[in-house]
């Protein structure tokens, strides 16, 4: 697949796209139907029996299946259950064992049932009080799979508020129980749902570049055989590329492909967030934001919980990244018909000149919400 991608001219790459990554529309119809009857059944059966009353309040598909920007026969996806009658984000580290436990328990019942299309498989139990849980939906008919990561939560912004901008109370309270814990961006699934509608109405056309942008992700990964940075930086980075540099429901393929491994290759500037569910106007987030945008750099936040820098952590991961990045550039895939190179957006000047103003305000502003947005 890396000859196949590397080789082809950059005219072509969105027929590649068509042709390798986008995923199977009856798998995930298939996929889809069997997630809904999983759904209402935990959501049903969890602690049905339990004296104390904690129940499931919602279970939602993350990961990149929940933001349809799965890759054709390479999905995963986690399956976030939510909890409802806790009282902070500690109650749910305390007690996700306890819940793992219960979900690992109705799954089992409901794998026996068979009422699925899809096989379902749970790995064996080699460490019965496991505080994770995995389990597969495959076609052998489609030979594909997706592989589904269970993951309990706390569910603090509660039914039919996912798709506005959080009380800021909430975040005063997220940021507060990191604080006092150190464990900064620990709790981002509570949030599954606000990285859903941060995705979810792009244009078809930015989430077929974030796949392929994910495609080239994974061939490095396959290469390097070494840690590198979370795929969702990756996925952060190219919306902030298109948004930028384009802003198009229609634009170059080629283009946008190379304005982020440009971006990769200049990592040390990065320093991204958006002000979509969070802003400077309210104190606490304003102290978080200031102390994670001093940290060194690349920094690109969670657009849905500030306590997460999903690009920190990795410095020789993005050195990597960077280098494969900087030799990707200069193969077929970015030639033009004449052999030209292929243009990238603007998006890198923008990125180095927002960087250094921000910086500037950082060490100036007395008030925080005139620091600069990249």
């Amino acid at each position: 697949m890396e000859q196949g991608l590397s080789n082809i001219p950059a005219r072509e790459l969105d027929k590649f796209i068509e042709n390798n990554l986008l995923p199977d529309t009856r798998f995930r119809a298939e996929v889809n139907a069997a997630m809904d009857i999983m759904c209402k059944f935990l959501k049903e059966r969890c602690f049905r029996d339990a004296a104390h009353p904690v129940r499931v309040s919602k279970v939602v598909k993350g990961g990149s299946f929940g933001k349809g920007i799965e890759l054709k026969g390479r999905s995963d996806a986690d399956l976030v259950v939510f909890f409802n009658n806790l009282t902070s984000f500690e109650d749910q580290l305390k007690r996700r064992g306890e819940f793992i436990q219960e979900i690992k328990k109705q799954l089992r019942t409901l794998q026996k049932e068979k009422k699925f299309q899809l096989e379902f498989e749970m790995p064996d139990e080699r460490w019965p009080n496991s505080l994770a849980l995995s389990f597969r939906l495959r076609s052998p008919e489609l030979q594909q799979e997706v592989e589904f990561h269970v993951l309990p939560a706390y569910d603090v912004l509660g039914l039919g508020r996912n798709n506005h901008t959080p009380d800021p109370q909430i975040y005063a309270c997220l940021i507060s129980e990191c604080t006092s814990l150190g464990l900064d961006g620990k709790f981002s699934t509570c949030f599954t749902e606000l990285q859903q509608n941060f995705l979810k109405d792009r244009p078809p056309k930015l989430k077929s570049l974030i796949r392929l942008v994910k495609h080239w992700y994974q061939l490095c990964e396959e290469k390097l055989r070494m840690p590198l940075p979370p795929q969702y930086a990756l996925e952060l980075l190219t919306v902030y590329a298109w948004e930028c540099g384009s802003g198009d429901t229609e634009f170059n393929t080629a283009q946008g492909f190379r304005t982020v491994l440009e971006l990769v290759t200049n990592y040390r500037q990065l320093r991204i967030y958006w002000r979509v569910y969070y802003d400077f106007p309210d104190r606490e987030v304003s102290k978080c934001l200031l102390r994670q945008l001093r940290k060194d750099r690349p920094v690109i936040l969670d657009p849905a919980d500030p306590t997460r820098n999903v690009a920190g952590g990795n410095p020789e991961g993005w050195w990597l990244l960077a280098e494969e990045a900087a030799a990707w550039l200069k193969y077929p895939c970015f030639r033009n018909c004449d052999q030209s190179l292929v243009h990238s957006w603007n998006a890198l000047v923008r990125s180095c000149h927002h960087a250094v103003t921000l910086h500037t305000a950082l060490a100036e502003a007395e008030e925080p919400h005139e620091c600069v947005l990249l």
